[in-house]
């Protein structure tokens, strides 16, 4: 009986050990979370400078944050919240967005007040500039000022909204770092460091708010989405990632600085939101297709 006995604690002992090696041999769970922030921290030192990622899965709650709260020049970024707040301010009534606005290239600098115009020769967006002294919608400006990123009609539409009613909102809606200062190409404010600016995580809280339609409201949300679903300016976050794969997301790009944020919407129904920031780079050539890269990873980590 004893020799039984221990050919069946033989057998167990032999039947554990299969199991775990069967475990890590097959593969059926997936690497550690901290392996692919390696990889990805890798990837992102292949090209200098100084970089943020914040990813958040809408459906587990699972993040993945590096640099998260480090704070960049927001660049066009900032439009995203400057939109937020023009929806805002259409469900208060205090206009509508089927509304006219007249197309100017005169602004006042929020140092003294002084005038500065923009030149369409440095704007992404260099139509609206034939309309000036026209009048056009304020739906088809805001367009612009996402899906071209066209800084003319931004600061128009700052001027509408003020941008110290976009920094009340975004307190509100549990952003603590992100500011919106100004306009574009205020140079004085430039000069005296009062720029746009923010961290991956604030925007990352703002678009999981647009993606679960607590953004002003479900409708608001919505159209927001739309919006950036035809966003012109895809070399990022959706370049490496399957044709079927959707990107509702806002770009933002000046000297030395590259970003992009926004929602990935999968076929079967998942999201999540994700967002690249990157300043002090050199080439910027290389690190597009770095963080474009990362993009790719990510998305081959969780969903793949």
């Amino acid at each position: 009986m004893g020799f039984q006995n221990d050919k069946a604690v033989r057998r167990g002992i032999s039947f554990f050990f299969f199991s775990l090696i069967s475990l890590f041999t097959f593969g059926q769970s997936p690497p550690p979370l901290e392996q692919l922030r390696h990889q990805i921290e890798t990837q992102l030192a292949t090209q200098p400078g100084r970089y943020a990622v914040a990813f958040k899965d809408l459906t587990t709650g699972q993040t993945l944050l590096i640099h998260e709260r480090e704070e960049f020049h927001a660049a066009s970024t900032m439009k995203t919240p400057v939109m937020i707040e023009v929806y805002k301010q259409a469900a208060q009534k205090r206009f509508s967005l089927s509304d006219s606005i007249l197309i100017k290239n005169e602004f006042n600098s929020i140092v003294d007040g002084s005038p500065y115009s923009l030149k369409a020769t440095d704007d992404s967006d260099t139509l609206i500039y034939t309309k000036i002294g026209t009048k056009l919608p304020l739906s088809a400006v805001l367009y612009d000022m996402i899906i071209l990123s066209s800084n003319l009609a931004t600061n128009l539409i700052i001027e509408r909204v003020d941008a110290k009613k976009v920094m009340q909102t975004m307190r509100e809606m549990g952003t603590k770092d992100l500011q919106v200062r100004r306009g574009v190409e205020d140079t004085k404010a430039f000069q005296k460091g009062l720029n746009n600016t923010t961290t991956a995580y604030d925007l990352m809280v703002l678009f999981e708010k647009i993606a679960t339609g607590k953004a002003v409201s479900p409708e608001a949300s919505q159209d927001m989405i739309r919006i950036l679903l035809d966003q012109r300016f895809n070399s990022v976050i959706p370049a490496k990632l399957p044709k079927t794969v959707r990107v509702a997301h806002k770009t933002g790009s000046i000297t030395s600085v590259r970003h992009d944020s926004g929602i990935v919407f999968l076929p079967d129904g998942r999201k999540y939101v994700l967002v690249l920031l990157s300043k002090e780079i050199k080439n910027d050539t290389a690190v597009v297709e770095s963080l474009a890269t990362v993009s790719g990873m990510i998305y081959q980590y969780f969903y793949q």
